[in-house]
């Protein structure tokens, strides 16, 4: 079976490190918030669809800021992936491993990472072809530890994972480091208050935090 994650951008999210997760309230705020992140070097980001804007938003930074490599997450319906997709989302993601919501974005042509927590949802995500998986939440359910034991008898079928859910900066760098993570999901990077205050330049200094710390984790130092 085909991956649900084309090789080409997986690579990309491995090379980005951190990944954006983000909540716009205002149409307006999506163009200068991608153009602070990418000010500080992050240039993926998630759109969560928990506010009405948020495929308006996509499609405003897909055309202003061409730079991120925008997707949408919290993808909960069959009928929100086709939205996505129309909308030129590069990837998309769910909180959850529903076999309805991944199939629509195969077929759609949708790049598609499910959200899973236990075994049984890795199995249910591996049936249907997902290699990429988000873990959350990532540090309540038990943080690495808990995912280096869950993710133990999958490791020969190349699975990685994108954490979400209790990450910073203090703990950043120890998911980074290890080979089971492709990126982490950022929420702290841009808070809504943050986002609704426009506070530009904090928010770029938090991007700019975030990608040192994978920088360090992940042996590049601080140069390229």
């Amino acid at each position: 079976m085909k991956d649900s994650f084309s090789a080409e951008l997986w690579k990309q999210i491995v090379s980005k490190a951190v990944v954006a997760v983000l909540v716009v309230d205002r149409v307006e705020d999506a163009v200068p918030l991608a153009r602070a992140l990418v000010e500080g070097g992050v240039t993926a980001m998630e759109l969560t669809l928990r506010t009405p804007v948020a495929v308006d938003a996509l499609c405003a930074i897909r055309q202003e800021v061409p730079a991120m490599t925008a997707g949408i997450g919290t993808i909960l319906t069959e009928e929100q992936v086709k939205r996505v997709s129309e909308a030129g989302a590069a990837f998309g993601v769910s909180p959850g491993c529903n076999p309805r919501v991944i199939r629509a974005a195969q077929e759609a042509g949708l790049d598609f990472a499910p959200g899973i927590a236990t075994p049984t949802e890795i199995e249910v995500a591996l049936e249907h072809g997902c290699r990429l998986l988000k873990l959350f939440p990532a540090e309540p359910m038990g943080g690495l530890t808990y995912l280096k034991s869950v993710a133990a008898p999958y490791l020969h079928l190349g699975l990685q994972f994108i954490p979400l859910g209790g990450l910073a900066p203090g703990n950043v760098g120890a998911w980074l480091a290890d080979p089971l993570i492709a990126a982490v999901g950022g929420s702290w990077l841009a808070p809504r208050q943050l986002i609704k205050a426009g506070r530009w330049a904090e928010i770029s200094r938090n991007a700019a935090e975030a990608i040192g710390i994978a920088r360090g984790a992940r042996g590049e130092g601080n140069c390229g």
